[in-house]
């Protein structure tokens, strides 16, 4: 029996990197999980293979955040495939992409997050939870600055993390909860990435001030495990950067 038997999850940009190893993290305790993807449909239908071989039960949704009708087709794939919404993990963000809108960063990182949390809300059952997933650099943003590059879409996270927030005691009304799961620069993803493509020498850099960098795989359990955490509505979970606490 799995912490998870009986439960749905939405996980948001599942189809590679954190995302995907939540959605697995999450099937193997029994939920059955929403993989979205805006793009890139075979790493979405081959993370879902991936849980169906594992003995899970999974499908794999094309949903652009931004959109109205991506949001409703996440919380209705939920329904009509496992009748039941429980979980959402805002896993997706972005901003650093080329050939966006100048302002794709704030939508995706604070309005898609809100668009989302308000479809799924009328059919998320009482103690369901919802946890966002963001990174030091951003979370701390108001009193560490970060890379001019990711500035930006630090600020947009950090906006979104606020407008969540903002929401507590309507979730509380009922019964759901609200996570925050902050992580450092994580190695492997594509943030961490486009960082280091823009500032050469970036990810050593950090390493070398944290001690240690975060896995996806490690990063993604720590994520996981606050799916049935007992933890109050509104707490954040840090993983890495113990030197942000100094």
């Amino acid at each position: 029996m799995g912490k998870l038997d009986g439960k749905t999850a939405i996980v948001t940009g599942s189809s590679r990197g954190v995302g995907a190893d939540v959605a697995k993290f999450l099937a193997a305790e029994g939920a059955a999980v929403v993989v979205n993807y805006r793009q890139k449909a075979p790493r979405a239908n081959k993370v879902v293979e991936q849980i169906v071989q594992a003995g899970g039960r999974a499908v794999a949704v094309g949903a652009d955040l931004t959109t109205r009708d991506g949001v409703h087709a996440l919380v209705s794939a939920a329904m009509e495939n496992f009748g039941s919404l429980d979980l959402v993990v805002l896993n997706a963000s972005g901003g650093m992409e080329s050939g966006m809108a100048e302002n794709y960063a704030l939508l995706l990182n604070r309005d898609a997050q809100i668009n989302l949390l308000n479809a799924a809300l009328p059919v998320m059952k009482a103690d369901s939870r919802v946890i966002f997933v963001t990174s030091h650099q951003a979370h701390f943003i108001e009193t560490v600055p970060t890379m001019p590059d990711y500035e930006p879409v630090a600020r947009s996270k950090r906006a979104g993390e606020d407008a969540l927030r903002a929401l507590i005691p309507n979730l509380a009304a009922e019964d759901i909860s609200l996570v925050v799961v902050s992580g450092d620069m994580i190695e492997g993803t594509v943030t961490a990435t486009l960082l280091d493509r823009a500032n050469p020498g970036a990810i050593e850099a950090r390493r070398a001030e944290a001690g240690r960098l975060y896995s996806v795989a490690e990063f993604a359990a720590e994520i996981a495990k606050m799916a049935t955490a007992d933890v109050e509505s509104g707490h954040t979970l840090y993983v890495g950067g113990s030197d942000y606490f100094k």
